[in-house]
């Protein structure tokens, strides 16, 4: 049986969020006794708490909503490359090692320990100028373990409309800690919301 690598952080009240974003909350609707067979709950979330894809509409007011997105570039053979510590943007510098022949789909980890309590407000971006480069290379998608592509302070999101121009998929919020520099297969599908400008997603890496 091929290994598989859970690349999903768990998602629960404790789960980190943007600042001013929606954070997870579950009441229950039903629970079992002897009048009620069944626990139904009802859970409140924004669809960027823990591992999720952007839609083209999350920064683009034309942009397509998730659940029309074509499934392709978030199913297949896949890379991952470490740019742990790489400071406030990755650059190709940081990559480079590790673009030969790369697939059409990349994960970079950046974080030594994922933050699965608190959300980090220093994190790891890309510069714009990388996610052209890679699409220049073929990449199809861009995965990242931070919450976002670009810093958490730029609200002009340079490389979020890199991803717009160039027609890329992003995963955001990837728990990559235990997971060697290599190739996988991907599986990380969308959920079908309409409307929605994200979904989360369950995540996995298998092995090739």
């Amino acid at each position: 049986m091929k290994k598989l690598w859970d690349i999903s952080p768990p998602v629960d009240a404790q789960s980190p969020v943007f600042p001013g974003d929606t954070p997870y909350t579950q009441q229950w609707a039903a629970t079992l006794s002897d009048d009620c067979p069944v626990n139904v709950s009802a859970i409140t979330l924004s669809p960027h708490v823990g591992a999720h894809a952007d839609a083209p509409l999350h920064y683009d007011p034309q942009g397509a909503a998730v659940g029309a997105l074509d499934l392709q570039p978030f199913l297949g053979r896949c890379r991952v490359i470490h740019a742990i510590d790489a400071g406030p943007l990755i650059t190709i510098a940081h990559l480079q090692h590790a673009l030969s022949d790369v697939p059409e789909r990349l994960l970079v980890r950046t974080y030594r320990q994922f933050p699965l309590a608190q959300f980090d407000t220093q994190l790891t971006g890309f510069d714009p100028a990388t996610v052209q480069h890679l699409a220049d290379l073929g990449v199809l998608l861009i995965g990242t373990d931070s919450a976002s592509i670009d810093p958490a302070d730029n609200k002009a999101l340079p490389s979020h409309q890199v991803i717009r121009q160039r027609g890329l998929r992003v995963l955001e919020n990837l728990l990559l800690d235990e997971v060697p520099e290599g190739d996988y297969e991907l599986i990380a599908l969308p959920l079908k919301l309409i409307s929605a400008d994200a979904s989360p997603v369950r995540a996995v890496l298998r092995e090739l």
